[in-house]
């Protein structure tokens, strides 16, 4: 037969997914494994949500949709973004898609020609790098190490911008790192991509779940040149648990807009038309649920932070938001743990569930080495336990 797609072939499998299928496949199999890999809320979705979606189905409320997401929907995005982030958006400027994955996929697929280098900061989310592959980019990575936050610089920035760069991935607060940039932080790098003419992809899914007080500010509400050239991710998978329904978008100006709609047209079109009618109860609805599940991370990060500090061996710094925390392992390798040398962080992630049951993400898959992300979107109980198992697992 004929060759696939080189793109197609180039494409990686996902390191959280592959972890995470991992562990699923050992607790089929009867073995008491503690999932940290997946990042997804454990909480149900709220009822009223759920309600919305079977009142959906029992209005008949189950046809296609425009490409671009119900009009309601669109227009409650609309109305949160200037409730939550201060910034108008008309509806129309309002793209809804399958999830913020798709989301950046989309929005990537609207900016990116054959060639363009799109900068992302390292550590990122593992799907930011094939993505730009898989729509003709080239990625170029910015190294932001645990002694800088996780945060780059403006001169790291300005150094990696060249003739060919078309964009940067901003994703604030930062899955895999949970670490947040501040108004000035953010308006310092904004300034720097207007002034080289840049597209901002901004990935904002997190933006609601934020601790110690800590203040989000979105870029697009910096200023009207960022938000004109800014394409902003969000959903509802997050700060709704609202994962599987598989529902986000992308705000933007009307000719970007526009340009992804069509793309959706010809595509996937737009998510289920149920999951729509949900997400609108989930913006338009009652917000107790969202503060909630914000409270009970925030005490899991709490507890996670100051044990994992406690253990020898490994460490930690303090996220400010998501439900991550990134534990170094530096001090590990050259070490031999359940039978296995540790050379790296793969190595460790490995040994670890095979010899404690405990599923981690290693993070070579997110641009930097000899860190392992934990999610801590998972019950307080189910985290002492895994705590517990990684202590054990250090000692022996």
């Amino acid at each position: 037969m004929k060759p696939i797609s080189k793109v197609a072939e180039a494409v990686r499998a996902s390191t959280t997914m592959a972890v995470d299928s991992m562990a699923k496949q050992m607790k089929a199999d009867g073995l008491d494994v503690i999932g940290f890999g997946a990042g997804e809320p454990d909480f149900k979705t709220p009822d009223n949500i759920n309600m919305a979606a079977i009142t959906a189905i029992s209005e008949g409320k189950t046809k296609y949709t425009p490409a671009a997401g119900i009009i309601p929907l669109r227009k409650a995005i609309a109305d949160q973004l200037k409730t939550d982030c201060g910034v108008d958006y008309d509806y129309t400027q309002i793209v809804v898609a399958s999830g913020a994955k798709h989301s950046v996929y989309i929005a990537l697929a609207a900016v990116t020609n054959p060639g363009d280098e799109i900068i992302i900061a390292a550590p990122f989310w593992v799907s930011y790098y094939e993505m730009v592959k898989m729509t003709g980019g080239t990625p170029v990575i910015i190294e932001a190490g645990e002694a800088q936050q996780f945060k780059i610089t403006p001169q790291q920035l300005e150094a990696a911008i060249t003739d060919n760069t078309k964009a940067m991935i901003l994703n604030n607060p930062s899955n895999p790192t949970g670490m947040i940039y501040s108004r000035e932080e953010l308006q310092q790098l904004a300034d720097i991509c207007v002034k080289h003419d840049l597209y901002i992809i901004a990935d904002e899914i997190y933006y609601k779940l934020v601790y110690d007080g800590a203040e989000f500010t979105s870029v697009v509400s910096l200023s009207e040149d960022v938000k004109e050239r800014t394409l902003l991710i969000n959903g509802v998978s997050k700060s709704y648990a609202m994962t599987g329904w598989r529902v986000g978008y992308c705000a933007a100006n009307k000719q970007l807009a526009k340009v992804m709609a069509n793309f959706l047209s010809h595509s996937t079109g737009a998510p289920s038309t149920i999951s729509q009618w949900a997400a609108v109860e989930g913006i338009n609805g009652p917000q107790e649920q969202v503060e909630k599940m914000r409270i009970a991370f925030e005490e899991r990060r709490n507890y996670i932070v100051e044990r994992m500090n406690s253990i020898p061996g490994v460490s930690c710094i303090m996220p400010n938001g998501a439900f991550y925390v990134m534990m170094n392992i530096e001090k590990l390798v050259g070490r031999t743990l359940g039978g296995k040398l540790i050379e790296n962080d793969d190595d460790f992630a490995v040994a670890f569930l095979e010899k404690a049951l405990v599923a981690t993400v290693p993070c070579s898959g997110f641009g930097v080495k000899n860190f392992v992300r934990w999610s801590y979107a998972t019950s307080m109980e189910n985290i002492k336990s895994g705590l517990d198992r990684l202590e054990k697992f250090l000692a022996e």
